[in-house]
């Protein structure tokens, strides 16, 4: 299944009485799938956004992966998260410095199939003294691709995509195209857009299809 969601006639993307933002959204469907105790990754940790979420998210019980490729983001991730280990709300905090295309291989092998939510955030890391580090398609596509093997049947997947960047329209597209020709069997896809604005970043979702009592997949 391969839905649209476009919010329509709204020139204000998170704010005030309009839509949530991309991120804001990410963060409400995988606290939707989530629950304490629960195995979560950061596909790209960069400042610690989202690997703090996911902390709360899953709290002290649960076990969080952050992957990134520059020391300096696990560094901010890490920072940012000495909060929670001062009220001992700090998950099992796992910083890989490695591509995340290598998910699959990086995490413990009891993980695989087990994991809740994967939160991929593209792009580059702000505020970074070398802008020219970005995600690219190839390794995207390939950390997508571990995401699934990695994700538990009812799991999610966020990607929020950033196409005004330069070679984020690339990356957008590519990511686009993977989402739409994955078989329904495996996983729904969904896309949460602001058609008015080309080059805003955009959203894209995938939800892990779960097994039937017969061990197949549903639908």
């Amino acid at each position: 299944m391969h839905w649209l969601l476009l919010p329509i006639g709204s020139s204000d993307w998170g704010c005030g009485m309009g839509f949530l933002s991309v991120l804001s959204m990410a963060h409400k469907w995988i606290a939707e799938r989530t629950s304490t105790g629960d195995i979560v990754i950061d596909a790209t940790a960069g400042g610690g956004v989202d690997t703090y979420t996911l902390a709360e998210l899953v709290g002290p019980k649960g076990t969080v992966y952050a992957f990134d490729i520059q020391q300096e983001a696990l560094d901010r991730t890490a920072e940012r998260l000495s909060a929670l280990a001062g009220d001992n709300k700090l998950p099992a905090l796992k910083l890989v410095l490695e591509n995340h295309a290598r998910m699959a291989e990086e995490v413990d092998p009891s993980v695989i199939g087990q994991v809740s939510a994967v939160m991929f955030n593209l792009g580059y890391l702000p505020g970074s003294s070398d802008l020219t580090v970005i995600t690219e398609p190839a390794s995207t596509l390939a950390a997508l691709d571990s995401a699934i093997t990695v994700l538990r049947p009812g799991g999610i997947v966020t990607c929020v995509l950033y196409p005004g960047h330069p070679g984020g329209a690339e990356e957008a597209a590519a990511v686009e195209a993977w989402a739409a020709q994955l078989p329904q069997s495996l996983a729904q896809a969904v896309i949460y857009r602001q058609p008015q604005r080309h080059a805003a970043p955009y959203l894209i979702a995938l939800e892990k299809r779960p097994l039937s009592v017969n061990g197949y997949r549903a639908g």
